[in-house]
């Protein structure tokens, strides 16, 4: 009987561990990167006499926030946000800057995250983004062209990253993106073509735990 008692009584020791170790790590994780936007800048826009327009966005570092939430240590969904960021539109026919384009780029990712490696936690991901272009303004050399482009952006988006845990808070980040963007580019109420800004995002930042 004492010792089926100790026995039990190991068990419920090693279970209540396990159960606290598990409570270590938050269910919810926020991060505050810095992020530069390298854009890929591919596509085609023809038009007659001109040939292709090769437009381009600039690039950008910008301040982004995510919030995580862990279905188990392994599987997580990330929603990534931040304000909409002000980017240059360039012609490299028409010779340079041709307007400029706000953009909101709401990132939704499911991911895998690997927990045998102690402090070092790397992830994968993958999911989809949805881009919000506005606040369109086109330069007065173009405006008799009557340029547009569609507001709205659909594409996927991969991910591969690391947080490095501090302690059972507080962890840094560097995570690296490629978000499929494009939109398409009209004159005159007639499409010339798209642009496919695709860019990388490569990030550096902060994250807590809870």
């Amino acid at each position: 009987m004492k010792k089926t008692l100790l026995a039990v009584a190991a068990l419920c020791a090693m279970t209540s561990g396990a159960a606290m170790a598990q409570q270590q790590d938050g269910k919810w994780q926020v991060r505050v990167r810095a992020v530069h936007i390298d854009s890929d800048n591919g596509g085609s826009t023809n038009v007659a006499g001109v040939g292709d327009l090769g437009l381009s966005v600039s690039n950008k570092t910008i301040p982004e926030l995510d919030i995580s939430y862990y279905f188990t240590p392994n599987f997580a969904a990330e929603l990534i946000l931040t304000y909409p960021q002000k980017h240059d539109i360039r012609s490299s026919a028409l010779g340079g800057k041709i307007g400029s384009v706000k953009q909101l780029p709401p990132t939704l990712l499911a991911q895998y995250h690997f927990t045998n490696f102690g402090a070092f936690k790397p992830y994968v991901g993958a999911g989809v983004n949805y881009t919000r272009f506005s606040s369109v303004k086109w330069a007065d050399s173009v405006t008799a062209l009557e340029p547009s482009i569609k507001k709205n952006s659909w594409g996927g988006a991969l991910q591969v990253g690391f947080d490095y845990a501090l302690d059972k808070n507080w962890s840094l980040n560097f995570d690296v993106k490629k978000v499929y963007m494009k939109t398409d580019v009209s004159l005159g109420g007639q499409k010339i073509g798209d642009l496919k800004i695709d860019p990388i995002l490569v990030g550096v930042g902060v994250g807590y735990r809870f």
